[in-house]
């Protein structure tokens, strides 16, 4: 397993982490992503291991809790070989404070992730979107409280628009305090929006990428193909969040999983595999969040690593899923020589 440096600090992670949003399924929506218990989610986080992939993703709000649950149970004995990814902000209840970053909701939601996880301690705490109704210095003031006591080790937020975690950074380094080094943040060969505005900031003051939903919830997993109809069991078609919904967007979905198939007999890799692959090669991609009911499907995501798509391959794969971009990036793009445009693929 390739272990890569987060961002800004001196924390290594695998490049493939396992997220666990299928933990639990409380509810109908958490049920259509899975409903993985301990005895079974014990077993994935044992292949995982064996495969030295030691992060583990979740969030407070995943099954109510249940997920961060079935985590800690599942990670009994192992704490010391693993690192844990927690998240808050979205709703936990039916308080008026029960959801936001300000400083009372984060330092109890912490505690409460604690609890259920079974530690002491989190590895890297998220933001898991941005509360534009608490002030910037309230949320990351609380954050320094929770890094100075102990219970976090690093911060890191996700979902945040360019302007959101621009600000967070200059507020960090105006007073001194920890800064988020990692930005979780949505990223696929069929939504490449991320490239416009959160990759340059990336790359410009080191902040390390955690790709969630990397295969756009399923549809770059080989399952959906041009003039059939989408498979009833998929996460999509069983209620679970859709990535990409619009009519005129499918069209473009086929015309990658054409190219997919043409990699796939190259390859002879699945094109989850190689759709995986592809996002390795991105800058300022530290992470990625792989999924799984099952034990198979934990297999064959394991396997995105180890080799790499060749030059000619990414750039047939960039190619068909490029998409122009919103203003003002078509604009900016006018003026190459005003922009340092990002190395998008190896050059050997």
């Amino acid at each position: 397993m390739e272990y890569r440096q987060l961002g800004d600090s001196g924390l290594r992670v695998p490049v493939l982490s396992f997220g666990t949003a299928t933990f639990g399924g409380s509810n109908d929506f958490f049920k259509a992503w899975g409903s993985t218990q301990v005895d079974e989610a014990t077993r994935l986080i044992n292949l995982c291991l064996d495969a030295g992939v030691n992060l583990f993703d979740t969030s407070n709000v995943y099954s109510a809790g249940a997920s961060e649950e079935i985590l800690g149970k599942a990670l009994t004995g192992l704490r010391d070989k693993v690192l844990i990814s927690t998240k808050a902000t979205f709703p936990f209840g039916i308080g008026a404070n029960d959801y936001g970053s300000s400083r009372l909701n984060l330092l109890k939601a912490c505690d409460d992730s604690l609890k259920r996880l079974g530690t002491d301690h989190i590895d890297i705490y998220h933001m898991h979107g941005f509360d534009a109704n608490t002030p910037i210095q309230e949320t990351l003031k609380a954050l320094e409280t929770l890094v100075e006591s102990g219970k976090v080790r690093y911060i890191a937020c996700s979902n945040f628009s360019g302007w959101h975690l621009m600000k967070s950074l200059s507020v960090s380094e105006r007073y001194g305090w920890s800064k988020y080094i990692a930005h979780q943040a949505y990223y696929s060969l069929l939504n490449r929006d991320f490239e416009w505005e959160l990759m340059p900031l990336g790359i410009a003051e080191n902040v390390g990428t955690i790709v969630w939903s990397p295969l756009a919830s399923g549809k770059l997993s080989g399952k959906y193909r041009r003039n059939q109809p989408v498979p009833q069991d998929a996460r999509v078609a069983q209620g679970g969040s859709p990535v990409m919904n619009t009519d005129a967007d499918e069209e473009r979905l086929y015309n990658i999983v054409d190219v997919l198939d043409e990699l796939v007999a190259e390859t002879g890799k699945t094109a989850a595999q190689i759709s995986l692959n592809w996002l390795l090669q991105r800058p300022t991609v530290a992470n990625i969040i792989i999924g799984a009911r099952n034990e198979e499907q934990l297999k064959q995501n394991l396997d995105a690593v180890g080799w790499n798509l060749t030059v000619d391959q990414v750039k047939r794969l960039d190619k068909v899923s490029e998409i122009l971009p919103a203003y003002p990036y078509w604009h900016q793009r006018q003026f190459p020589m005003l922009n340092t445009a990002p190395k998008l693929y190896k050059t050997e």
